[in-house]
């Protein structure tokens, strides 16, 4: 039954067998699977000292140094590049000292580099785990599956080898999905999952099934390699177009957005938490998508979540459909409600919010984990307090654990002082120690290396994601039925992901593959050529590279060189494609006068060519539809309400709307 590396005796019982875990000889009520959670919680809990139940409400990145080190058990606390914004502070969602802010809100060395070191705990990870009492944590390499499953399992094996013998939860933020703009604490952008669209992608497949689908294989590929619970998904709406993190959205639309929630939440956990569970933390609570400007609130000028539509009641219905899914935590994001009926204090520190609103009214019994950084970095609405004052805010609040944290000695002094009700840090433990019972840690935390290299990205997990990158393809505009394309058109195939530098003209990746895959030629010029299959990749501003200045989503400002476009299209039928990260704003490369020449539209949300080439050419029917409306222009962007759908936003607002999506049959 159990998988071990002996740092424990078996109690055997009557035939049955039980993990000695505290060493003592005897079987404690914790440690015998045949309790329910909550009994086995309320043992458990009455063994902890107040340093262990501190250590176990913090969660922290760390990280292991390469292949080889990671064979050798080289466990660490950090392997970032601080020259690029990457510390080993651990962070949830993005680095708590790229804030914005010139509010001094902590000690020590200022910058990047003194806040990630004041955020780093000290130290390796055998001192988070045996001083810091630390017992969940976040992973964000890219390593391959044995290599992740073999350092899960050293991980695994000290944190059983301590007095209690409490496993660890390994945590991480996305890694099946394609995205071209993934930030640290956003995404673990390319790994040896398997690989499916991004997340706006997903949405447009317009498929539930494929959706449960593609969670399912994911719970498989991360379960293999240790790894079981994710920061994610996003439940926020795409209201404002431009909010940076509506890429990791899965559109504007509410009660669509529900359903999607549902089944990724289902598919990861399944009807209850159990042993093959991925335990999900579905966030922003209560919805960060309608920042004031389109401003993200890591950053002191986009603190401010409005409603000027009044819809802040429309920000709710995805996450009463991840509550009604059972998810088994919520994360509320830095933002501060403004004009409403709540305080003006950031989500974890607003009691109206998480307790009155999402405890009481909505019902949720589960975890609520902070996003990374607010006691530190963005702790908007009570700058004025001290550390351990926003520690009491928070947990008053109904925060039961903190993100960046390790060290727990400033919790430990809000303990000790009586500045919190002991009861509070109870039921904090006890919501934590549920999820780990439930999900079978206690029995076995391990994970068999070799089977991890068979199950990631396997044949039938990698043919279920192709499949998925195809559907995901959305056909805006075919004029005369111009796609699919004839057998043996000649296509010049450019990527453009430039931006314009000291040149007008900048070509981009031109696809040259000529197989017998394709019913096409591929030309390397555009003369040569009887139609240009041009597709845009725009890259707005990074989730960090925020100034605070005003956002627009024109191409031109999005890193594409419209001269070169207009240019390229002018003189052959081209097949525009757009990759939408945002709502872009196209109406300087397709307009009145570019439209003469092109004849098909398709918009793409992290694909690939291959996938691409299958729809243009016929190969695959599309069937995507627009998880959001693209705005016409830059002027309607500025003026639209930024907690409204576009599809309600009027007449005149979208170029494509909402659920648009044209086939060939």
């Amino acid at each position: 039954m159990f998988c071990h590396p002996a740092n424990y005796n078996i109690l055997k019982i009557r035939h049955l067998e039980f993990k000695d875990l505290n060493r003592n000889g005897q079987l404690d009520k914790y440690e015998d699977w045949r309790l329910s959670p909550e009994e086995r919680s309320a043992d458990l809990l009455s063994k902890m000292s107040v340093e262990q139940k501190a250590g176990f409400m913090l969660i922290n990145t760390i990280s292991m140094i390469g292949a080889k080190k990671a064979e050798a058990g080289g466990l660490v606390a950090s392997d970032f590049n601080e020259s690029s914004g990457r510390g080993p502070g651990g962070f949830g969602e993005a680095p708590a000292s790229i804030r914005g802010s010139n509010t001094q809100t902590s000690t020590g060395p200022t910058g990047v580099a003194g806040v990630l070191a004041n955020m780093s705990g000290g130290g390796g990870v055998t001192n988070f785990v045996t001083r810091f009492n630390n017992r969940h944590f976040i992973y964000r390499m890219n390593e391959s599956a044995k290599n992740t499953a073999e350092w899960a399992n050293k991980l695994q094996a000290l944190c059983e080898s301590q007095p209690l013998g409490i496993p660890a939860i390994i945590a991480s933020n996305p890694r099946n999905n394609i995205t071209v703009n993934e930030a640290l604490g956003t995404s673990a952008g390319t790994t040896v999952f398997s690989v499916w669209p991004g997340e706006l992608g997903l949405s447009a497949m317009h498929d539930l099934k494929l959706t449960r689908e593609f969670a399912d294989i994911a719970r498989q590929e991360w379960l293999a390699v240790g790894l079981r619970k994710g920061y994610m998904y996003m439940a926020d709406l795409s209201t404002e177009p431009r909010w940076s993190r509506v890429n990791g959205t899965f559109g504007e639309d509410a009660e669509w957005v529900a359903k999607m929630i549902t089944e990724v939440i289902l598919g990861f956990q399944g009807e209850k938490l159990n042993n093959g569970s991925v335990a999900l933390t579905t966030k922003h609570f209560p919805g960060g998508g309608s920042g004031e400007g389109g401003q993200d609130s890591h950053f002191d000028w986009g603190k401010k979540e409005i409603y000027p539509g009044g819809m802040f009641e429309n920000n709710l219905i995805p996450f009463k459909a991840a509550i009604k899914a059972g998810t088994s935590s919520m994360m509320p994001y830095y933002s501060l409600p403004s004009g409403t009926q709540y305080e003006e204090v950031g989500y974890s520190f607003n009691k109206g919010v998480i307790t009155g609103l999402l405890r009481n009214k909505m019902g949720f019994k589960g975890i609520i984990n902070s996003d990374t950084g607010p006691l530190t970095g963005m702790p908007w609405g009570v700058e004025n307090l001290t550390k351990p004052e926003r520690y009491k805010k928070a947990i008053e609040a109904g925060v039961n654990i903190f993100s960046g944290e390790s060290d727990p000695a400033v919790l430990l002094e809000v303990i000790n002082k009586g500045m919190v009700e002991m009861s509070a840090i109870d039921n904090s433990l006890i919501r934590l120690l549920n999820e780990k019972f439930r999900m079978g840690l206690f029995e076995n935390p391990y994970e068999d290396v070799n089977a991890a290299e068979q199950i990631v990205n396997n044949a039938k997990f990698k043919a279920r994601a192709d499949l998925a990158l195809r559907k995901s393809i959305v056909l805006l505009q075919n004029s005369k039925k111009t796609l699919p394309l004839p057998y043996n058109t000649k296509i010049y195939f450019e990527t453009y992901s430039k931006g314009p530098k000291d040149k007008l003209s900048e070509p981009g990746s031109v696809y040259k593959a000529n197989n017998n895959n394709n019913p096409v030629t591929f030309v390397n010029t555009p003369e040569e050529a009887d139609v240009v299959l041009l597709w845009i990749v725009p890259k707005g501003n990074s989730l960090f590279g925020s100034t605070g200045s005003p956002i627009s989503l024109s191409l031109s400002m999005c890193s594409v060189d419209v001269n070169y476009v207009n240019k390229l299209t002018a003189d052959k039928p081209t097949i525009l494609v757009v990759n939408y990260t945002n709502p872009w704003v196209i109406n300087e490369v397709y307009n009145e006068q570019t439209k003469v020449n092109i004849k098909a539209v398709l918009a793409t949300f992290g694909t690939t060519p291959d996938a691409l080439l299958d729809v243009v050419t016929g190969k695959y029917n599309p069937t995507g539809k627009m998880p959001f409306s693209t705005p016409s222009s830059d002027e309607a962007v500025s003026n639209q309400k930024e907690d409204v759908p576009g599809y309600m936003e009027g007449k005149g607002y979208a170029l494509f709307n909402c659920g648009q999506g044209l086939s060939y049959k």
